[in-house]
């Protein structure tokens, strides 16, 4: 299957710029995955678009501020005699390498720009005067990735001093001060993901609480969104496309919700990509349920693939020949899809992070 299968032609006005004036206020398409049939409503109508009994899981992570801006030091690389360096360097920081328990959380990976001219050996100081060199890293393999190790463990209160919030690169603005609330969902809890999980930023209290009245169960799960949810699809073929890692936790009690429902028929809807992505990942057919803790994935869904432990999808508007769009397309069937996304782009839905939503069911 070829990643061109899936490109849609988008019109750049509506790919969304900003969230909505208020958190929730957003339209919502409601999408038969069998027909193929499509309705129009608001956000506000969801409660009354899911059935009793279903339990929703959702992801709970929270977006990093890790997206950083450093100056490259004199000398660090540079030719004898060559001038200071003026111009700062972006990084994404992406997940801590330092892997064992307690460990000082010095040595992370990263994104950066212009990244052939980021060698290791280079050396940066970040705003707070902190100083981080890239070092050898077989894995960075000359792509886009490198590996810095800083003078010091950085803690989630240094990324809220010197990071900024990491809007995607469609957003064609910096963040600012209402990006720090609405490029995050009301329940994220688990600091971690280098994106947010956009699924749940339609979702408010008094939504949450509608939900719940209507006897719909409300669980969380923890997948720190990382290159395996946003890189893009470079490979002709999809089956060439490898998925980065990422981690995930399912608790206990998330994983005893979802298999009393399957095991009463009752349905199991994911909020979100990345809900649904955890949810496959621990799902065992030699166990029958959820494998629990923290555990990896680097699942790629496309067209072909079997759902095992979800129903129903909450989702937003995604990006032409993304993995995202595969995905949906192997659970709603990619005519349905894209024929769908043709509606949306003609009723001017919004497209993408702060975009509007669908509901897969």
């Amino acid at each position: 299957m070829k990643t061109k299968d899936f490109y849609f032609d988008l019109p750049e006005e509506l790919i969304a710029q900003h969230p909505s004036g208020i958190r929730g206020n957003d339209k919502l398409m409601r999408l038969d995955r069998f027909s193929g049939e499509t309705q129009d409503f608001k956000m506000q109508d969801l409660p009354d678009l899911i059935e009793s009994g279903t339990v929703m899981v959702f992801n709970n992570s929270r977006v990093r501020r890790s997206r950083l801006y450093a100056m490259p030091l004199a000398g660090s690389n540079a030719p004898k005699g060559a001038e200071a360096p003026t111009k700062e360097v972006e990084f994404l920081i992406l997940q801590s390498l330092d892997f064992a328990e307690h460990a000082p959380r010095t040595v992370w990976k990263a994104m950066t720009r212009n990244a052939k001219r980021q060698k290791p050996g280079k050396s940066f100081r970040f705003k707070d005067g902190s100083v981080a060199k890239i070092i050898e890293n077989p894995a960075d393999d000359g792509t886009e990735f490198r590996t810095l190790l800083f003078d010091k463990p950085l803690g989630e209160d240094w990324f809220e001093k010197n990071g900024h919030i990491p809007l995607p690169p469609y957003i064609k603005r910096e963040d600012v001060d209402e990006d720090a609330e609405r490029y995050q969902t009301i329940y994220a809890k688990e600091t971690g993901s280098a994106a947010a999980p956009t699924a749940g930023l339609h979702f408010t209290e008094e939504m949450l609480a509608k939900l719940k009245a209507k006897n719909i169960e409300i669980v969380y799960v923890t997948l720190h969104v990382g290159l395996g949810t946003f890189l893009p699809v470079r490979a002709q073929n999809i089956e060439d496309h490898k998925m980065h890692e990422e981690h995930f936790f399912v608790s206990d009690e998330t994983a005893n919700a979802i298999e009393k429902a399957k095991a009463e028929k009752r349905p199991v809807l994911a909020v979100g990509t990345t809900s649904m992505r955890t949810l496959e990942s621990a799902w065992s057919e030699d166990l029958g349920g959820l494998k629990r803790g923290w555990q990896s994935t680097s699942i790629f869904i496309y067209p072909g693939y079997k759902f095992k432990a979800v129903d129903k999808l909450f989702t937003n508007f995604h990006t032409p020949e993304s993995t995202l769009l595969m995905l949906v397309s192997a659970f709603a069937g990619k005519d349905n899809i894209m024929a769908a996304y043709q509606k949306a782009v003609q009723n001017e839905y919004r497209f993408f992070s702060y975009g509007d939503a669908m509901l897969i069911s």
